[in-house]
């Protein structure tokens, strides 16, 4: 059976499109197929699996010689487990600049495209009259992926094609856009009931910026305050994340979805300069409010310097 998976540290692209995408191999192209997940989903994602009675994928921990797979939002092998080039890739969909390093035993499917949100490019593969015989829980699931990735159509990474796909499938599902962002975005900002190490872990992804193994986290929240009131502790567990996670450095952004800003939290001086030097920023303290900044891979990835 082909399994279909997105990045480790799954957020909602990358628990939905493996969702979708498994249910159009299976039903449509007759070839069976299931979604599996690289870890825990955030809780955006974890709530639309329960909104939708969407069940929660298997998580797997790496794949075998020879298991076929998919590979949805991600193309960076330091995101895939550690085995994805003994595996059998045979597809790729993405929306991430190409990262390079997989390799596959035969010439394979690749979409990449300059979309906010693989779950867009999903839409357009599947075309309009096989998604006509799609459960409404995947449509749900492609609008809500849509939606996260957008920040409701406020992140500069939104295309029209992107913000018509999500009104289209609203009104096919008799939602109201906003009222079901509002959801979602409450749902992701509830973070209580987890550790500063798992928020660090939360969203992140690896980066390499002078010679330096960067983990370079986001949390999107309507409720910043939540998280900047925990200031402290996480700056503290930062140094510990790092050092098991094999990196030098944890970059914090704290994204208010709102205000359409983020705040850099700043624990040392080697943040302190990339603060500076990258967002053209003055920092007199240990955080720095980073206005309009709002999208990890279009604006904070892209910049990052020292």
């Amino acid at each position: 059976m082909i399994q279909v998976f997105g990045h480790k540290a799954p957020d909602t692209d990358s628990t939905g499109s493996p969702i979708i995408w498994a249910w159009y191999l299976s039903e449509v192209r007759k070839e069976p197929a299931r979604a599996v997940l690289l870890g825990e989903p955030n809780t955006e994602a974890a709530w639309m699996l329960a909104k939708w009675d969407l069940p929660k994928p298997e998580i797997i921990a790496d794949v075998a010689a020879g298991d076929q797979c998919v590979i949805v939002d991600t193309n960076n092998p330091a995101e895939l487990p550690a085995s994805i080039n003994e595996a059998d890739v045979i597809e790729i969909i993405d929306h991430h600049l190409l990262a390079g390093g997989i390799k596959t035993r035969l010439p394979i499917n690749i979409t990449m495209r300059p979309l906010a949100c693989t779950a867009t490019i999903m839409h357009d593969l599947i075309g309009d009259e096989d998604l006509a015989r799609a459960p409404r829980a995947i449509k749900a699931a492609m609008l809500t992926c849509i939606l996260s990735d957008t920040l409701e159509f406020r992140s500069p990474t939104t295309t029209p094609h992107d913000r018509a796909v999500a009104e289209k499938l609203a009104r096919d599902l008799g939602l109201s856009i906003p009222d079901y962002a509002a959801e979602m975005f409450a749902a992701k900002s509830d973070v209580s009931a987890f550790s500063e190490e798992a928020l660090l872990r939360m969203d992140s992804k690896e980066y390499e910026l002078g010679g330096k193994q960067l983990r370079v986290s986001v949390l999107e929240t309507t409720a910043p305050q939540v998280l900047l009131d925990r200031k402290a502790a996480l700056m503290a567990a930062m140094p510990g994340v790092a050092s098991a996670d094999g990196a030098d450095e944890v970059l914090l952004f704290i994204v208010d979805i709102l205000n359409e800003q983020a705040t850099l939290l700043v624990p040392n001086d080697f943040v302190k300069q990339v603060a500076e030097k990258s967002f053209n920023a003055k920092v007199s303290g240990d955080s720095v409010l980073l206005p309009g900044i709002m999208s990890r891979k279009k604006q904070i990835i892209p910049a990052l310097a020292i």
